[in-house]
């Protein structure tokens, strides 16, 4: 018997497990794709006792040449996936991460911080949030890691945010000596988190040296939240290739600086490690990538519209495709970040048309666009979808500053991507405002601020309420940009055309024709060019 050795057979079961929870599939079909789609990538042909093929010895050497393929092709696999562990277990690579971003492999340990949330009072560079909005934002980072406690948060003015200590020399003082009290009084701190999206490598080390703390900026707390909840291979990469622009500019502060004696220094050998590094994490992710455009691929074989969710982090996308496709395995989470990939799931449209709903990364502001474009490979089913639902949290005083922020960042992504994605148009989004049900006045929320209609969706993914009609308005949409359309074919009864039409078009309905008892009114939605084929093989050859 010319088998696999158990040894062998586990691990291919592994690697094609890890595969699939790569794209975390969500839908029966999507997962039988991936199945095949497996498949075609790693060539498994079943091989069994060489005795019952024609041809003896030579039926022998074949198999012992497939056997040996195949184990080759395990080896291979085995080394792909090695690779990938290694380059999210390098010691020496969590090393320069540390002393750049003071993250860590232990995100659970018990930390006490400080957060403090610099404001412009004045000026064009003044944000339009206001700052008590930007502390709460800052506050909720901060909560998403668990055994992280908030001590002490505070929002203090300053002209600009460019001085290299940052506040002024009184209001550093100041600050100081809160801290100290606060360390001296109540429970130790751990370190002072200044919500600003990049500090320089000088503001760090200035502030440092004065709190005699740990300093960490937005981008760093962030990074902390992503490694928590990057479960798959593809999220770990992608969130390993996010650190390193930040690392790099603080590595290009030190050495434009001129007092020296700086926290981070590379040696020549951690030169290159990141640059390798860096390297194979790209070509890695530019290998999903090309998984995933075949996946896209599949679909469009199959003729499934795809529509994506987009929207502010937290805002409740995830609710809203478990109302939509009324899927009881998706657990809403109440997290920021707490989806890192692009994840599809099927559902119905009124008119029975099957259709795949894509869950995405949520958007935030005042994190460098560098960060989100690591994630581009799971946005691209984003960019590239039929039709793109806005979910907005309209319980959220800060509503109408988040849609611009998505706005602004999805239109940048699409523009650097080149992927053929298509302009923003109206046409290609459907805006939906979430959460009425914790609004006081929802009829007030259809006006913006200038006193005008807004076109949105008032929906409540927990209530239900207005979900239908966004089912609508989406099929509405779907069938308008994939060129489908609806009407009723008169087809035999139990006649081939029936059969052809469940297979390939989307059956509303059927009843009998009330003028020909042989024959059945069949409403269907189907495309342009299925509608043609039906012609060409039972209208055309009929005649």
């Amino acid at each position: 018997m010319l088998g696999l050795s158990v040894r062998s057979i586990v691990r291919k079961a592994c690697v094609k497990n890890v595969f699939l929870q790569s794209f975390q599939p969500k839908c029966r079909n999507e997962v039988e794709r991936c199945r095949q789609l497996t498949q075609l990538f790693f060539c498994r042909e079943k091989y069994t006792d060489s005795s019952k093929y024609k041809g003896g010895k030579q039926a022998g050497q074949r198999q012992k040449a497939i056997a040996s393929k195949h184990e080759d092709d395990d080896e291979a696999l085995d080394e792909t996936m090695n690779q990938r562990t290694e380059l999210i277990e390098d010691r020496e690579y969590d090393t320069v991460a540390s002393s750049a971003m003071h993250v860590t492999k232990q995100i659970l340990n018990v930390q006490h911080v400080v957060i403090i949330q610099p404001y412009i009072k004045w000026g064009p560079r003044k944000n339009p949030t206001k700052p008590d909005l930007l502390l709460q934002e800052a506050e909720a980072l901060v909560r998403s890691l668990p055994r992280w406690n908030i001590e002490l948060s505070m929002k203090v003015p300053v002209e600009t945010l460019d001085k290299r200590q940052l506040f002024g020399t009184g209001k550093l003082e100041e600050l100081k000596g809160i801290i100290q009290a606060r360390q001296e009084t109540g429970t130790p701190l751990t370190c002072v988190f200044i919500s600003k999206g990049t500090l320089t490598y000088g503001q760090k080390q200035t502030l440092e040296q004065v709190f005699r703390l740990p300093v960490m900026d937005r981008y760093s707390v962030v990074v902390q939240i992503l490694r928590l909840h990057a479960v798959s291979m593809e999220a770990k990469l992608q969130v390993a290739l996010a650190e390193l622009p930040y690392i790099w500019s603080q590595v290009k502060d030190q050495e434009g600086s001129t007092k020296g004696g700086g926290r981070i220094f590379l040696s020549d050998s951690q030169r290159q490690m990141l640059q390798l590094r860096e390297r194979k994490l790209r070509n890695e992710l530019a290998t999903i990538r090309t998984h995933r455009e075949l996946l896209r691929n599949r679909r469009r074989q199959k003729n499934f519209p795809v529509v994506a969710v987009v929207g502010y982090t937290n805002a409740g996308k995830t609710s809203l495709i478990k109302a939509l496709t009324e899927e009881q395995s998706l657990q809403p989470r109440d997290q920021l970040f707490a989806t890192l990939d692009v994840t599809a799931h099927a559902g119905l449209l009124p008119c029975k048309l099957e259709v795949l709903y894509m869950d995405t990364v949520g958007f935030m502001a005042d994190i460098p666009t560098g960060l989100i474009e690591c994630f581009v490979a799971t946005l691209e089913d984003a960019m590239l979808a039929d039709v793109i639902v806005h979910v907005q949290d309209m319980a959220h005083e800060n509503c109408a500053e988040q849609r611009a922020h998505v706005e602004r960042t999805l239109g940048k992504l699409m523009q650097q991507g080149n992927n053929g994605a298509g302009a923003l148009t109206p046409e290609r989004i459907i805006n939906v405002g979430n959460k009425i049900d914790l609004v006081a006045d929802p009829a007030d929320l259809r006006m913006d601020s200038d006193g005008e209609q807004q076109r949105l969706h008032l929906i409540s993914s927990r209530t239900l309420v207005g979900v239908h009609e966004l089912l609508l308005e989406v099929e509405r949409r779907v069938l308008r940009a994939t060129g489908r359309q609806r009407m009723v074919i008169r087809v035999p009864m139990g006649g081939q055309e029936l059969a052809w039409l469940y297979k390939n078009a989307a059956v509303t309905e059927s009843a009998a024709d009330p003028n020909n008892a042989e024959r059945l009114l069949v409403s269907v939605v189907i495309t342009e060019a299925k509608l043609q084929q039906f012609r060409h093989l039972f209208i055309r050859n009929r005649g």
